[in-house]
């Protein structure tokens, strides 16, 4: 697992009775957890730092969705549950970009 890497996690509801799986991508890894922004396809949800991104065959994606690059998780690489695929260089370079914004880097 890298940074760019698309992932399934299960992910817990806001009253932590349950989780659903969700895609999520990888910011950082470390030798036991890794660092993610959660995915969605809620463009409602969509803020300037956020990385839209569309399916195709190298992401895995099934429906046009949000990288909400200000909703960061770290996890327990053991609860990774598959590879969905990756970004491309464009959406990396524009995630590293939008990261540097978002922590005024």
């Amino acid at each position: 697992m890298k940074k760019g890497d698309l992932i399934l996690i299960p992910f817990p509801f806001t009253n932590l009775k349950g989780n659903k799986i969700r895609p999520a991508l990888i910011l950082l890894t470390t030798e036991l957890d890794v660092t993610v922004a959660f995915i969605t396809s809620e463009s409602k949800w969509k803020d300037e730092f956020d990385l839209e991104v569309t399916p195709n065959d190298m992401n895995g994606l099934k429906a046009d969705s949000i990288i909400r690059l200000s909703k960061l998780a770290t996890i327990e690489k053991d609860l990774v549950l598959g590879k969905l695929g990756e970004l491309n260089r464009k959406e990396m370079r524009h995630m590293n970009s939008n990261l540097k914004a978002l922590f005024q880097l």
